[in-house]
């Protein structure tokens, strides 16, 4: 079966779409606050949605479970090649998960993009009745960002290119390694949308440069 080929930018007037990968978890809570900041959104649960998208949000929910359902639904592989390509992307609690390099107590048969040079532990902080809020200070933003942290994972260790941008207690909750950023909370939950405003910012400086010049 050949890939399906990625077509957005032959208009080169067009507004970039983003999509949210809706296999499973909050991925209705991402797309109502792209909406909110005038995105054009779609989400994605095949290869033919991914190939309509320019930038790609990976949601919280259960990692093993997206994991798998990324097999089923032969969107692993295409996902890897966009990532490969420099599709902006951005993953949330599981969504770091699955991008993450090293998952340290994940599932052996466990599938991960490895595009974010960073060590997680699933659920690090603690269940369900463990989640707690905080706020946190974030590079580039004026004034702290609330976060929500629910059964997140935890950044053990950093590789040199990857940028973190919060921390909280000291860890790592939110990095960026080129077009890849990363949170181990929840932006999606809260009425402050400046992560992914900063998200779109990153996906329209990356669909400019991929237009051909004049």
């Amino acid at each position: 079966m050949h890939p399906v080929q990625h077509d957005v930018h032959r208009d080169p007037q067009r507004k970039p779409v983003i999509g949210v990968l809706a296999l499973q978890g909050a991925f209705a809570a991402h797309q109502r606050v792209l909406a909110d900041l005038g995105a054009d959104t779609r989400q994605v649960r095949n290869a033919i949605d991914l190939a309509t998208v320019d930038a790609l949000v990976m949601p919280g929910g259960e990692s093993t479970t997206m994991s798998m359902l990324l097999e089923s639904t032969e969107l692993f592989d295409p996902i890897a090649r966009r990532i490969a390509d420099q599709m902006p992307v951005f993953g949330t609690c599981a969504g770091m998960i699955l991008l993450a390099t090293d998952v340290l107590d994940g599932r052996p048969d466990q599938r991960r993009f490895g595009a974010i040079h960073l060590s997680v532990r699933r659920n690090g902080y603690g269940r369900q009745v463990d989640s707690f809020e905080s706020d946190i200070e974030v590079e580039g933003l004026d004034g702290p960002l609330h976060a929500v942290f629910i059964r997140a994972p935890k950044v053990e260790s950093v590789e040199p290119g990857v940028h973190v941008l919060a921390r909280h207690e000291g860890v790592p909750v939110l990095a960026r390694e080129g077009a890849v950023l990363v949170a181990s909370f929840h932006p999606e939950l809260t009425d402050d949308h400046r992560l992914h405003a900063a998200f779109l910012d990153m996906v329209h400086t990356a669909v400019a440069a991929a237009r051909p010049s004049a």
